[in-house]
């Protein structure tokens, strides 16, 4: 009742500005960590027989802290925030397609069930699964692009167009910006957690509520992100391996499938390396979720407001459209009889 109500207050497009607009403000605050956590996953374990080491500045990072002082200290404070223009731009697209997407699906849901009742967690999962599904088809090409620049040497890093025609020139054509799409497609399963469980868990803790208060929506999306990421984890290091530069080990061969990338992994640093990164991964999951369901909760409420008082113009209008259509007749009226 409470998921519906909020569904059903915006149109598709409000409610996909609104998701689109929280998550570029969160991921913005949060991007050091984005970019510290990619590296950290793209990254092999260092061994006295290999050489393999982060292929963006050939340091081995061993925790978030040393990580953030390596790439400082390469490149400045500038270097955290290498990439962000494209991360940014995919963050909104995707956000956008998502958002836009689910509210459509749950909707037809409601419609075609002809119900009221909220869907089950199955069901709601498999909601946010298609709906998340039908974002990565057209949004993917910004997170390949952006992967590429943040795991890549200053001297190396180009612009975003600059980018995307290296990979389309260098790898498999125009398919190249597709690279990972299988395992994104796998991956939807992490949005659909994180929102189904966040949906599961507003209607069990704060039943009956409309509007969140600030802390609430905080709480209940670092809840949700963090049961997503640690089922998904693996999936994700495996999607990062495949849209990066294949590590110095394969000479320059990249990876075909995410299996393929995990196999190898698991290979050269045990069943723990397919969860490496993960604490920066939750910890910006932990931040940019609550700020976008925050966030995002706080413009719907703006966006619903803004809509009331449009409707209430709108009717103040017609009646009195209205009032003149009648006084207009009443006065005619009996030039009209005769």
């Amino acid at each position: 009742m409470a998921g519906q109500s909020k569904v059903e207050a915006l149109p598709p497009w409000g409610n996909a500005i609104a998701g689109s607009a929280g998550a570029v403000l969160a991921n913005a605050l949060v991007y050091p960590l984005d970019i510290v956590k990619t590296r950290l996953q793209v990254q092999m374990k260092r061994s006295p027989s290999s050489a393999d080491a982060n292929p963006a500045d050939g340091e081995h990072y061993n925790s978030t802290v040393d990580a953030i002082m390596k790439i400082v200290k390469a490149e400045g404070i500038p270097g955290l925030y290498a990439g962000m223009p494209g991360s940014l731009i995919g963050v909104a697209s995707t956000n956008f397609a998502y958002f836009y997407w689910y509210t459509i699906v749950r909707s037809l849901y409601f419609t075609y069930r002809k119900t009221s009742t909220p869907p089950g967690t199955a069901i709601e999962l498999s909601l946010g699964a298609v709906a998340g599904a039908i974002a990565q088809m057209f949004t993917i090409p910004v997170a390949v692009v952006t992967t590429r620049q943040q795991t890549v040497s200053k001297a190396e890093r180009k612009g975003l167009i600059a980018t995307g025609k290296d990979i389309i020139h260098s790898e498999d054509g125009w398919t190249g910006l597709w690279r990972g799409l299988k395992a994104s497609l796998v991956l939807v399963v992490n949005p659909a957690i994180t929102y189904g469980a966040y949906q599961r868990l507003r209607e069990t803790l704060f039943a009956g509520k409309k509007t969140l208060r600030p802390w609430e929506a905080f709480v209940l999306g670092a809840m949700s992100k963090a049961l997503a990421t640690i089922a998904t984890q693996p999936l994700i290091v495996a999607k990062v391996g495949l849209q990066s530069k294949p590590p110095p080990a394969r000479n320059g061969k990249p990876f075909k499938t995410f299996g393929e990338v995990m196999t190898y992994i698991v290979e050269h640093e045990g069943i723990l390396g397919l969860f490496k990164g993960i604490g920066p991964q939750i910890m910006k999951g932990l931040l940019v979720q609550g700020f976008l369901m925050m966030t995002k909760e706080r413009i719907e409420l703006v966006f619903i407001l803004l809509f009331r008082y449009v409707r209430q113009v709108r009717a103040e209008r017609l009646q009195k459209l209205a009032d003149i259509a009648a006084e207009q007749a009443r006065k005619g009226g009996p030039l009209l009889t005769k």
